[in-house]
């Protein structure tokens, strides 16, 4: 067992979405100095300037500018994998699917095909916006305290890094489903990058080498796990060269042969099923061939003349940002000037009521009554708002979930994508834990998840992320484990202007209101955007996380407000975008953690 300050070191140190500021300020210099120029600065007739409303050239912080197709995404490699199923005359469904694929070989930390996700689909021809929801599901063998000790506390590392920790992985009949209902090109066509990749290999990077060397006590403790990242000598591949996943590989072409049955039946699920029995999992292959992908309706709200549309329940992600927005809309954020401490204070405030109704009242919608409608209602932020002491912070202790009423019964990556003829993907999906439950399925190459940990192993109380959930989330078999997971698109006057996620764990959705915030109110430009420095609360512990980059004046009028400050060395999420007016894009991978690419 470990105890809460280890606990909270677990969950800094397994999480992939945040880095010290070393690598974001070193890559921020490299791409000020080698930035091209963008295809805005040398505009000619037939390739018009893009407005001074998208594009602010004189700013700091520059983003790739292009016109049509774009992908945005955490890695170089799998980003252009996603971009060449465009330029093949695919759309950006087939782009987002083959990025996801090339992602589980080229960013092993987070990319997945044994773990689970959204995606959220804007169709430009039929003008409307699909969720899929391939998020994990509890296998039939779960139970409610099954990660409980004797004394009623949690057994940490069963509930991380076990094989007990895997629920049901939803990523390959997430993809395919997605592929087949609504892509333009075969299955063989758009999952052969990644099996090139796997089988021929790719050079190993630096951010990849460093990833394995911080990961490696776990990630040699499961002799096959090692076997993929680590040579007989215990030594990873140097950087530069050539990092092979031949059993990976393999998996992966029996997808390409045989669809969902070439993962959820067959030889490779009899692989995780025995597996799972052999050491206490609970995975069974009754559980993999029940798995079914689900269209759910994203959830959707309005601010400042633009639509909101994001991710629903399980997802806890779009019902908050909609409600945090909501309790901001009557303030006069753009006169208290951006990350001023009088907007902060406001920002702060709302992520604190909307954290504390996340302990309550949310789950998996297809066993739990969810008072979405209520909750992204504007009369339930006029009530709630009565709680914001616009000179004083407001202590956490005071502030329970609400009363909605029912009206109706990290690791994590992102990726967005947008095509010439406007169709738009924003998907984020996730292993939860950098490199999920550190456990490879022999003789497949696949990581687990460890999802489970998001469930409330002991309701009540925080998981490693400190989040308290309640009986709503409670383990139990056939549910969806919550998620902060927030794929977003914002429209204006109907049409995409923004596509936007990130990694992250409990501080997704405030890196995406953050974002979001930046866009519409303070007009900031992709990148911008993205680069601002960021704060969290969540409303337990009472402590707000804060960025550098944030003036100590600020700091000090925030504390004297009564908010107990912790500066972080730790990047709060890696937002990843893309901002559209027209043909034109502008895309921008933040810089929290090196890596990310924008292919056009």
């Amino acid at each position: 067992m470990t105890s809460p300050s280890q606990t909270r070191f677990v969950s800094r140190h397994f999480r992939s979405d945040r880095s010290p500021y070393c690598w974001r300020l070193g890559l921020g210099i490299l791409l000020l100095v080698l930035l091209p120029q963008s295809p805005a600065q040398s505009a000619t007739a037939e390739n018009p300037p893009v407005t001074p409303a998208l594009i602010d050239l004189g700013s700091r912080f520059i983003p790739e500018i292009a016109a049509g197709n774009m992908v945005v995404g955490p890695e170089r490699l799998a980003s252009q994998a996603g971009l060449s199923m465009l330029q093949a005359g695919g759309n950006a469904i087939d782009a987002a699917v083959a990025t996801g694929f090339a992602l589980a070989v080229t960013l092993p930390r987070a990319g997945n095909i044994g773990g689970g996700g959204f995606m959220l689909i804007h169709l430009a021809k039929e003008n409307r916006q699909v969720f899929i929801d391939y998020r994990e599901i509890a296998p039939a063998r779960a139970s409610r305290d099954m990660y409980l000790n004797d004394d009623g506390s949690v057994n940490e590392e069963m509930a991380y890094f076990s094989h007990a920790a895997s629920g049901v992985p939803g990523t390959v009949a997430g993809l395919l489903y997605a592929l087949d209902t609504y892509g333009s090109l075969p299955l063989e066509q758009v999952i052969q990058p990644a099996i090139d990749l796997a089988e021929q290999g790719f050079p190993m990077t630096v951010d990849l080498y460093a990833d394995v060397l911080g990961a490696a006590e776990q990630l040699t403790k499961y002799p096959p796990t090692r076997t993929v990242f680590f040579a007989a000598d215990g030594s990873i591949a140097p950087v530069g060269s050539l990092f092979k996943q031949p059993e990976l590989a393999a998996t992966l072409r029996r997808i390409q042969a045989n669809g969902k049955d070439g993962f959820y039946g067959g030889e490779t699920a009899a692989m995780i099923a025995d597996d799972m029995a052999a050491n206490g999992g609970l995975i069974s292959r009754q559980d993999l061939a029940a798995y079914q992908p689900v269209e759910r309706t994203p959830i959707r709200g309005w601010f400042r003349g633009h639509e909101i549309i994001s991710a629903p329940p399980p997802s806890s992600g779009g019902i908050h940002l909609v409600q945090m927005l909501n309790l901001l809309a009557p303030y006069p954020l753009e006169a208290m000037g951006h990350n001023s401490a009088a907007y902060l204070h406001h920002l702060i405030e709302s992520m604190k009521l909307a954290y504390a109704d996340r302990s309550k009242h949310l789950g998996d919608p297809d066993q739990t009554p969810i008072p979405a409608k209520a909750l992204i209602s504007e009369s339930y932020a006029d009530e709630r708002r009565l709680l914001i002491d616009s000179q004083r912070a407001t202590p956490s202790s005071q502030i329970g979930p609400g009363n909605p009423g029912l009206e109706e019964s990290k690791q994590t990556t992102h990726f967005s994508v947008a095509d010439s003829a406007g169709n738009v993907v924003s998907n984020t999906y996730t292993l939860n834990f950098s490199y999920g439950s550190h456990i490879v399925i022999p003789g497949t190459g696949i990581l687990m998840n460890n999802e489970m940990d998001d469930f409330a192993a002991r309701p009540g109380f925080p998981n490693a992320y400190g989040l308290i959930q309640g009986e709503a989330n409670a383990v139990a078999p056939g549910r969806r484990p919550l998620s902060s997971m927030s794929p977003t698109l914002v429209l204006k006057d109907g049409r995409p202007l923004l596509a936007t996620g990130s990694p992250g764990g409990s501080v997704i959705i405030t890196s995406v209101l953050q974002t979001v915030l930046n866009t519409i109110v303070f007009g900031l430009n992709a990148s911008e955007a993205i680069a601002a420095p960021r704060v969290h609360h969540q409303w337990m512990p009472d402590e707000v996380a804060v960025e550098s980059g944030i003036s100590a004046d600020t700091l000090g009028l925030l504390k004297a407000k009564g908010h107990a400050l912790t500066p972080t060395t730790e990047s709060l999420g890696r937002v990843i975008s893309i901002r559209m007016n027209g043909q034109w894009r502008e895309g921008y991978a933040d810089m929290r953690l090196p890596g990310g690419f924008v292919a056009y």
